[in-house]
């Protein structure tokens, strides 16, 4: 459970004070800061304080312990990227208010500069959203990512974390719209996945059957920004691009816990649903997400390839119906649709072996015996 945030002026002073005489410096000068802005809100006419509070939060933010010599006195950064690279370092360090500090001081040099470079501004109000997201300080991370957003619009890192702070504040379909955002962009980016799966379920909760229809709209992701993102990890994408084939091997790496294998069902049966209706594309996309929590289900391999087989996505329906029979080596409908495949592929020899092997299992299975006479004419 987060700690209790302070909610008044003399409450932010006192606890800066106290992180100022511990030498926790970064975090006195956050508290500094949120103690102004509070101020500040509240219309007070009292400049002579809220200026005493900004000398203190300056002096915190850069004094050098005494009990240092004065050659041992660090040197302030006095660029951008140098402050952005201290708040990073002070964040992995786990001093979210020393990172949160470096990121306003650096946000500020940006600004008095006057300089346009709207990408590092985005990234540097991103970076402190992070920081009060750690902090639990949900409603100033929320401001940050919109203003990052608003700078650089459909930036991954400041959806995402809008997102989970929208979810902590339980503003679902806020949260629900963030996440289904970041899968526009990129539907493999594995926190969004598990983001939307859990939103969808306490949306179901919360609003019932119709919860969609309650939902804002979700903006739509224009192409131009697909391809930049394509273009900016494109080695991410190479790495995504091998999970289709390599789910299996993960599931037996790490076995999935039963919360992922209840969100695997969920998501196979939404793909279910979706191909009932012919949206076989919408389909695949479930299939895939279910996959990814749980990938130890032959069933779902199997109904995933019957979208490649209608898509006519013929290479793909091998696949999977190729790693289906690895978890069910009796999957007869994995057996058939790798047959229709390999008939398309014109492979012959392959889409006999499998309705032979199919056969074996139902000797008397109707499609498969007029599918094998079709494949005979084909050679003949």
């Amino acid at each position: 459970m987060a700690p209790k945030i302070p909610d008044s002026v003399e409450e932010l002073r006192a606890a800066g004070n106290q992180n100022f005489r511990n030498g926790q410096y970064g975090e006195a000068s956050a508290l500094y800061e949120r103690a102004l802005r509070l101020l500040q809100a509240r219309g007070h006419a009292a400049a002579a304080s809220a200026r005493k509070l900004l000398r203190t939060t300056l002096r915190g933010a850069e004094v050098v312990p005494v009990c240092r010599s004065p050659g041992m006195a660090p040197k302030l950064s006095d660029s951008v990227e140098e402050l952005r690279a201290a708040g990073n370092q002070s964040f992995r360090n786990g001093q979210y208010g020393e990172a949160s500090a470096l990121y306003e001081r650096a946000l500020r040099l940006l600004q008095a500069r006057g300089s346009a470079d709207p990408e590092e501004e985005s990234v540097l109000y991103s970076n402190r959203a992070a920081c009060y997201l750690k902090d639990g300080n949900c409603t100033d991370c929320i401001k940050d990512c919109t203003s990052a957003l608003a700078l650089v619009p459909f930036s991954i890192k400041p959806l995402l974390r809008r997102a989970s702070a929208y979810e902590a504040l339980e503003k679902y379909p806020l949260a629900y719209v963030d996440y289904k955002t970041v899968l526009q962009i990129d539907n493999s980016v594995a926190s969004a996945l598990e983001g939307i799966n859990r939103i969808t379920r306490a949306l179901m909760d919360s609003l019932g059957p119709e919860w969609r229809l309650k939902l804002p709209p979700i903006p739509v992701v224009p192409v131009s920004v697909q391809k930049r993102w394509n273009s900016l990890s494109s080695e991410n994408h190479k790495e995504t691009a091998k999970n289709k084939s390599k789910e299996t091997t993960t599931a037996k790496g790490r076995a999935p816990s039963a919360g992922d294998v209840e969100r695997a069902k969920v998501l196979k049966e939404e793909g279910n649903e979706l191909v009932k209706k012919g949206n076989h594309k919408k389909a695949i996309e479930k299939y895939s997400e279910s996959l990814l929590f749980s990938s130890l289900e032959s069933a779902t391999y199997s109904n995933r390839a019957l979208c490649h087989l209608v898509l006519k996505q013929y290479k793909e329906a091998v696949k999977d119906c190729t790693e289906a029979l690895k978890l069910d080596g009796k999957n007869v409908k994995a057996f058939y649709r790798r047959a229709q495949a390999y008939k398309a592929l014109k492979d012959y020899k392959s889409s006999l072996a499998d309705i032979s092997s199919l056969l074996q299992i139902e000797p008397r299975n109707g499609p498969a015996q007029k599918l094998q006479q079709e494949v005979n004419q084909n050679m003949n």
